[in-house]
């Protein structure tokens, strides 16, 4: 499955620059590239159900978006740090760090609930769109995850790093975590467009996977 969504950027003298994101806090795995070579098609979005099976495909679904002779030409990485499945989650952080290492290349790392509180907060009433909310995910057996948010000037500003909240707790307000992998991956470019513009140093030794419980339970 794949879209494509438009580009409103720099202007046709200006060089577009090699920017990738990936998606993969679900069974589903999203990547986002913007690449000079093709400016006409915008940003190319593509979304694949690779479930568990990502630990084999994620190379080569990368190298069928960009081939490995242009990753030298990166000039930016994103990837979505979680919470997400811990298997998924991991393979795409640690391929992002370790090419953002090898390449020295800058690499923004932005949590999966981030990248959805935009498309959420519309659940809100519009007088409470711009105060702090809270994303929230029932996990069985293990509790409940939260992070909190608040949107100003369309910003996404990050109060509180997902989390598992301690037994009984209800935050409010607080809407239900909610993924639409194709759109937050097309975010999570968008940001990355938005750090290279200004020039962000993103260094990868900060970007880390975020679990709030233990991938293996209690025993």
């Amino acid at each position: 499955m794949a879209a494509l969504l438009s580009w409103a950027g720099a202007s046709p003298m200006t060089a577009l620059p090699l920017l990738l994101a990936l998606h993969s806090c679900s069974d589903r795995f999203g990547m986002a590239l913007q690449d000079p070579e093709q400016p006409q098609a915008g940003s190319v979005v593509q979304v694949h159900p690779d479930g568990r099976g990502l630990s084999n495909s994620l190379i080569s679904r990368v190298q069928a978006l960009l081939p490995p002779e242009r990753w030298p030409q990166l000039q930016g990485l994103a990837v979505a740090t979680g919470p997400g499945g811990f298997t998924g989650t991991r393979l795409t952080v640690v391929m992002a760090r370790t090419l953002a290492q090898q390449l020295g290349c800058p690499l923004l790392g932005v949590s999966s609930y981030a990248l959805m509180a935009p498309r959420l907060v519309k659940q809100l009433p519009g007088s409470m769109q711009e105060q702090p909310f809270w994303i929230t995910q029932e996990l069985p057996r293990r509790g409940v995850v939260g992070g909190q948010y608040q949107i100003s000037s369309g910003r996404v500003h990050e109060l509180s790093l997902p989390a598992l909240l301690p037994e009984g707790s209800s935050p409010q307000p607080a809407l239900v975590a909610e993924l639409d992998v194709a759109e937050d991956v097309a975010r999570l470019l968008q940001l990355l467009q938005r750090s290279h513009a200004a020039g962000a140093a993103l260094p990868w030794p900060t970007v880390l996977p975020i679990y709030p419980t233990s991938p293996v339970g209690t025993v």
